[in-house]
């Protein structure tokens, strides 16, 4: 991967882009561009850490009250869902002080038939806490960032009505 780095960039170039060796502990992202599960766990991989946990959740062809889903939409204030989403790490780093790092990217706009939605990367020293902390983020997640979801079928669309009331990250 260096050499082919050196090959494009030139050494100057690349040794200009490296990244610093202290990563930070915590990636929230709300975006309209397709995630990367594995940019999410080789991120979270740390060298004191003997566990990470990630989750995906895709765009599935159904819903509860729909069949034949071909995309979903999801709106939302970036800024008020990021805010919302730190809210949920900063809790879990409360519940589960051993962790390491923790991510949670989620999409906005249209998504594609079993294309990531929804990303969560936790690691920690062991897997007890990786996976129960990974578990409390995307479950508060659903229910403590406000964004709103639209179901898209051939010749139709409608906002789901899958809802709950939206609570506090520490509440849950």
């Amino acid at each position: 991967m260096v050499g082919k780095l050196l090959g494009v960039l030139g050494e100057h170039d690349y040794r200009m882009r490296r990244v610093s060796s202290t990563p930070t502990s915590n990636w929230v992202l709300v975006t309209p561009d397709q995630l990367s599960l594995e940019s999410l766990a080789t991120w979270a991989t740390r060298p004191n850490c003997g566990a990470v946990v990630t989750f995906s959740g895709v765009v599935r062809d159904h819903s509860r009250t729909r069949e034949n889903v071909i995309a979903l939409e999801y709106e939302a204030s970036i800024e008020m869902a990021e805010k919302r989403i730190h809210e949920v790490v900063d809790e879990a780093r409360v519940r589960w002080p051993s962790l390491e790092a923790v991510a949670i990217h989620h999409r906005v706009g249209r998504i594609e038939l079993s294309d990531a939605t929804v990303l969560v990367a936790v690691s920690s020293p062991h897997r007890d806490d990786a996976f129960d902390a990974a578990r409390y983020c995307i479950d508060t997640l659903k229910v403590s960032v406000p964004m709103w979801k639209r179901e898209l079928w051939e010749g139709g669309s409608a906002w789901s009505d899958e809802s709950s009331p939206i609570v506090n990250a520490r509440d849950r």
